[in-house]
């Protein structure tokens, strides 16, 4: 099993804070060993760093970046959830909303940012399910939001490494 501390490094990604929730509602939830988290959108230190219309005033390559900053804040709540990376067992799945442009449907190209990041991190337990849906509006004009459904191993729950 990969370290995910010593693998986070070695990619030079810095997790950032976990994202807090932007409604009436709470970041994650855990049930026995399976984490659900809400969406989130391309914040860094709460700043939307991916705003607009997916084919239209965002081409696919930001979006993708877009995507990519979506799950290193899912990585940052996994990490806050389970006390640790080393304790996803699993990654099952990512489901991907991208704000599109009437006809674009390249959708599941934009998501590909997350997946690989997940992927490059997690190795093969980062290997997951996925939706990838267009979408006329997202929240606070985000050209992209991510959620994430994982394994955890219950008994590494409020143990930090």
């Amino acid at each position: 099993m990969i370290d995910t501390a010593s693998r986070l490094a070695e990619l030079g990604i810095e997790l950032p804070e976990p994202p807090a929730a932007l409604g009436a509602y709470v970041p994650y939830v855990i049930t026995g060993d399976l984490l659900v988290t809400s969406g989130v959108v391309p914040l860094v230190r709460g700043e939307l760093r991916c705003a607009g219309v997916v084919g239209a005033d965002v081409d696919i390559e930001a979006a993708r970046e877009g995507a990519r900053l979506c799950a290193l804040n899912l990585l940052a709540l996994m990490r806050a959830a389970a006390g640790s990376l080393d304790a996803v067992r699993q990654l099952l799945r990512l489901d991907g909303f991208v704000r599109s442009a009437p006809g674009f449907t390249a959708q599941p190209a934009v998501l590909n940012g997350a997946s690989e990041l997940m992927v490059a991190v997690l190795g093969e337990r980062g290997r997951h399910t996925r939706t990838a849906v267009g979408a006329a509006e997202l929240p606070m004009g985000a050209a992209v939001e991510v959620s994430a459904m994982a394994r955890i191993d219950p008994a590494a729950l409020g143990h930090s490494a």
